[in-house]
């Protein structure tokens, strides 16, 4: 195995190109584990394509939980690097096919990574998102959903996908925001039957925001690529930001773009090999 990092979000990279690999969740959560494994917030499995035109498969599975989940944007950046340093392919532009989606990936000239993310989505039907006994409120371009979080306390969460959930809610201070208890209870609420990626984001200016977000089966990373594109998305639609802005989360910043509508979000950020080693399970 690999161990790779962007922005503080790690990663065990794995080879499956020459020979499958079919492991367990209980197998991957041994490799998540950071006391009896190799510890990571995913486990990232390299595959031969099954699609014209496009170059690999990139599967994803939680580290926490074991289960394969739909799309990283921090693990894809590691993805392009780990492909490119293991002889795996010469191309600085590659297509990986992925649960959700295609992502293209480009290797930039000072060595970080940007990924085309594709467009969000806003169908609450395919986010998923279930809106009964919820009613809405209007700002900006966008609908800010009301959740409980116990005590009387209700967040407001916008609600999109970039290829996975995310409900991101807007915060005065992100170092005291209640990430630690409200972030599970976000991440399980009855809304979203497939659970959903918890953001807190503090707004800085119109082009920077701070980020935490509660990674759905993962708990808090140090960063987390789909929750800043989401964050910025729904940052642009609430009419808060600008359609370029840095993302700064505990690990490291992401560059982030959107332009609206139907265009696709474009991220920018670090990729790093850690170190590699064998583990047996």
């Amino acid at each position: 195995f690999t161990k790779m990092q962007g922005a503080g979000n790690d990663f065990v990279m794995l080879d499956a190109t020459q020979a499958p690999i079919d492991l367990s969740p209980e197998q991957y959560r041994l490799l998540g584990d950071r006391r009896f494994g190799v510890g990571a917030d995913q486990i990232l499995v390299v595959e031969k394509s099954r699609t014209p035109d496009v170059d690999f498969r990139y599967r994803i599975f939680n580290g926490g939980s074991g289960d394969e989940v739909e799309q990283c944007g921090n693990g894809a950046r590691c993805f392009v690097r780990f492909v490119r340093d293991k002889g795996l392919t010469d191309k600085r532009v590659i297509r990986v096919d992925t649960v959700s989606s295609v992502l293209e990936l480009r290797l930039q000239a000072d060595g970080r990574v940007t990924v085309d993310m594709g467009a969000p989505i806003f169908d609450l039907t395919r986010v998923p998102f279930d809106a009964a006994g919820a009613t809405p409120r209007k700002q900006g371009n966008f609908e800010l959903w009301p959740l409980d979080v116990g005590d009387g306390v209700v967040s407001e969460v916008a609600v999109l996908s970039m290829g996975n959930p995310h409900a991101v809610q807007v915060v005065l201070d992100v170092d005291h925001a209640p990430v630690q208890t409200h972030g599970p209870l976000i991440e399980q609420d009855s809304h979203f039957p497939r659970k959903v990626n918890a953001g807190f984001m503090q707004i800085v200016s119109r082009s920077h925001i701070r980020l935490r977000v509660f990674e759905r089966g993962a708990g808090e990373t140090l960063a987390c690529g789909t929750g800043a594109c989401a964050a910025v998305v729904a940052g642009i639609r609430l009419g808060l930001l600008d359609s370029r802005v840095d993302v700064d989360a505990r690990g490291g910043r992401l560059s982030i773009e959107w332009q609206g509508g139907t265009s696709s979000v474009l991220m920018t950020g670090p990729a790093e090999t850690v170190y590699e080693g064998e583990i047996e399970l």
